[in-house]
């Protein structure tokens, strides 16, 4: 018998004001564990990610690839918040929600009518997550930022890459999607906190703040010891010389040979016990004072064969090490099939799937994947409106005056 789809959000109502990749995905997440979600967006334009380009005929839909990536199982409302009506749909909304999301710029919600005090009076249960570059406090709160600005900010540029190249910025947007995952946790967390004392929370979550966690290491190190780190390239945080990257008869592998069983085991798999014999290798003491040329022997063996044997090998003898791949490479293996990591879902007038995340965790032994293309912008504001009491020739006259 077939698994039932991990879903412990449903009966969870979360009003989504926010826009862009970091606040949209933490909703993602919610909708993807069932929970029901409503996008608020701007008549006539919606999201901005709506128009991404990459695939023309998608944008000019507005279901731009950006767009699609972390929108789905959600349904769109459309309101116009500059609008006093706009804002008392808002408020009516917000009434009848256990979360509400926001990633304006801080006391942009405050001015609204939105902020967490008299969204409290609206719903005195509710959990509310701002989500905001900086944080809600600080010299920096009122600040805008993207990941990009945040990488450079935050140390992260200057430990990436080859030393001497340069600042190097990750090659994703990282913390933008991290910030989500944070954001969704903060948010799980107050609603637990919420059901045991039955009252209003609020979170908030910081780019930066997530940015330096991801670092957390590295940061401890500093402020326990005053090291300050630099680019390293492609080697490994041990800075064993067993450990990092080695070129190769054909590709690159990454290997964690760090502890002495993990090289004794690796020796025996290359046919090499008179590595182990070598007095200046034989305990961790010498190693460490011989790591250079230890490093030189292992270079010289690796380049013997190619990565991708090394990889077989090492791994079946507990050897961590892994042959550098591109994203092509690795979304076409059996693991990542196995895995469940992407949901196909079909959107109108685009030929062929889009292929977008799944919930990157499994929950009794299933995941939880996008079940629905994201709503057209709109789609959902008449039958939720109407579930508010909105009758139909009111909702014609919100649409004539630009409210919906």
């Amino acid at each position: 018998m077939e698994k039932p789809m991990f879903q412990p959000l449903q009966g969870l109502r979360v009003v989504d004001l926010s826009q862009v990749l970091a606040g949209p995905y933490a909703t993602y997440l919610m909708a993807l564990m069932g929970a029901e979600v409503l996008k608020i967006e701007k008549p006539g334009e919606g999201d901005w990610t709506r128009i991404g380009a990459s695939v023309p005929e998608l944008a000019e839909r507005k279901m731009g690839l950006s767009y699609l990536t972390q929108n789905s199982n959600k349904k769109s409302v459309t309101l116009d918040l500059k609008s006093e009506a706009g804002l008392k749909i808002a408020r009516e909304l917000v009434a009848t929600a256990d979360v509400f999301v926001e990633n304006f710029k801080p006391g942009v919600a405050e001015r609204l009518g939105l902020g967490f005090e008299a969204v409290k009076e609206l719903k005195p249960d509710i959990v509310y997550c701002s989500i905001s570059a900086f944080g809600q406090d600080g010299p920096m709160r009122g600040r805008p930022a993207y990941d990009h600005v945040i990488q450079g900010m935050c140390g992260i540029m200057m430990t990436t890459g080859a030393p001497g190249a340069g600042p190097t910025k990750v090659g994703s947007p990282y913390i933008d999607y991290a910030t989500g995952m944070n954001a969704a946790m903060a948010v799980m967390a107050g609603v637990l906190e919420m059901r045991r004392t039955g009252e209003a929370v609020q979170v908030d979550v910081a780019m930066l703040d997530t940015a330096l966690m991801l670092m957390a290491s590295l940061m401890t190190t500093h402020l326990t010891t005053g090291w300050i780190p630099e680019q390293s390239g492609n080697e490994a945080w041990s800075a064993s010389p067993s450990s990092g990257a080695f070129d190769t008869l054909e590709g690159v592998l990454m290997l964690a040979a760090n502890n002495l069983p993990q090289f004794r085991r690796m020796a025996e798999a290359m046919g090499r016990t008179d590595l182990l014999e070598d007095p200046r290798w034989s305990t961790p003491d010498a190693l460490k004072a011989n790591s250079g040329a230890l490093r030189d022997e292992l270079i010289a063996i690796f380049k013997t064969r190619p990565a991708a044997e090394w990889e077989e090998m090492l791994n079946a003898v507990a050897v961590p090490a892994g042959r550098v791949r591109g994203l092509d490479e690795i979304l076409g293996e059996d693991q990542i099939t196995s895995r469940a990591l992407t949901s196909e879902i079909h959107v109108e007038g685009h030929d062929g799937p889009v292929y977008v995340p799944a919930l990157s965790f499994k929950g009794n032994g299933t995941t939880s994947p996008a079940t629905t293309a994201p709503a057209e912008l709109g789609a959902d504001t008449d039958a939720v409106l109407s579930a508010l009491g909105y009758a139909p020739d009111q909702l014609t006259g919100l649409r004539a005056d630009g409210v919906i």
